[in-house]
C-alpha cells in the first residue's frame, strides 16, 4: 500500500516496451486495401445507378409512345422522353421500333406511311372481334466509364467501361 504514484506509473508503462508504433504499421498496411474496397463499392454503386437510369429511360419512352396513335408514331418524342428521364447519363441512345399484330395472332403487313410503320385495317379481318394491336419496342443504351481505374499489379479491378442496355416492349392499347 505504500507504493508511490511514480512507481505505479512506471509499472504500468513497463508492459508497453517494444509495442510502440505497431498499430500505426497495421493501419498503414490495411489503409490501401480498405481505400480500394471503398472506391470499388462506390464505382459499382455509380454503375448500378446509371443502369437504373437507362432502364427508366427505356420505360419512359415506351410509356410516352403508348398513349395514342400519334405518340406511337412520334419517334422524336419518345427519344426526348428517354433523354429527359436519364439526364445524368451521357451518350444515351434510344431506338424505337413500331410493329403490329392482330388480336388473333396473325401478323400485320407493315407499311411505312412516312411517320413510321403501320398496319392496314384489312390485315386483321379473320373474324369480327379481330383488331390491330400496336407494339412498341424501345431500346435504350449507354456506355459508362468509371471515374477511377483501379489496378492491382497492372490488372484492372473494374472494367474500363460498362455497356448498359435495356429493351422495353409495350402494347399501345389506345392505338
Amino acid at each position: 500500500m505504500g507504493r508511490s504514484l511514480r512507481s505505479r506509473t512506471l509499472a504500468i508503462n513497463d508492459g508497453d516496451q517494444g509495442e510502440s508504433g505497431g498499430a500505426l504499421v497495421e493501419f498503414a498496411l490495411t489503409l490501401p486495401i480498405m481505400a480500394m474496397l471503398i472506391l470499388s463499392a462506390a464505382e459499382l454503386g455509380m454503375v448500378a445507378y446509371a443502369s437504373i437510369q437507362v432502364t427508366n429511360a427505356s420505360r419512359a419512352a415506351a410509356q410516352y409512345g403508348a398513349q395514342n396513335t400519334s405518340s406511337a408514331a412520334d419517334t422524336t418524342g419518345m427519344q426526348r422522353a428517354a433523354a429527359n428521364e436519364a439526364s445524368l447519363v451521357s451518350g444515351l441512345t434510344t431506338t424505337v421500333s413500331v410493329s403490329g399484330i392482330c388480336l388473333s395472332g396473325n401478323a400485320c403487313t407493315v407499311n411505312d406511311n412516312g411517320s413510321g410503320p403501320t398496319c392496314l385495317n384489312t390485315d386483321c379481318q379473320t373474324n369480327v372481334n379481330d383488331h390491330i394491336e400496336t407494339i412498341l419496342t424501345v431500346t435504350s443504351s449507354a456506355s459508362f466509364s468509371p471515374a477511377a481505374r483501379l489496378n492491382i499489379s497492372g490488372v484492372g479491378v473494374l472494367p474500363s467501361s460498362f455497356n448498359l442496355k435495356h429493351v422495353t416492349v409495350q402494347k399501345c392499347l389506345n392505338c
